[in-house]
């Protein structure tokens, strides 16, 4: 799993060979979500709190997601981004 951050027992991914729009996906305890990166849309079900969570950081590293959305579409290696 291409994990790119992690915080508060959330997993933060980002999959090469994904479909658009740019999004990444989320993972805590038996959820999982899909969150669109500009638009801050969620696919899923998440505990309110850990989704909070997971939004509050999308907010802080919106251009470094857009960053490695780029870098997982040309296959390369996504870099780390800090928890929140």
């Amino acid at each position: 799993m291409p994990e790119i951050s992690r915080f508060f027992g959330i997993i933060i991914c980002m999959f090469a060979n994904e479909h658009a729009p740019a999004h990444f996906h989320a993972y805590y305890q038996d959820f999982e979500i899909a969150v669109e990166i500009e638009t801050g849309i969620v696919d899923g079900r998440f505990p309110p709190s850990q989704l909070r969570s997971v939004l509050d950081w999308l907010e802080l590293h919106r251009d470094e997601l857009m960053e490695n959305w780029n870098i997982a579409v040309g296959h390369g290696i996504l870099n780390k981004i800090k928890p929140l």
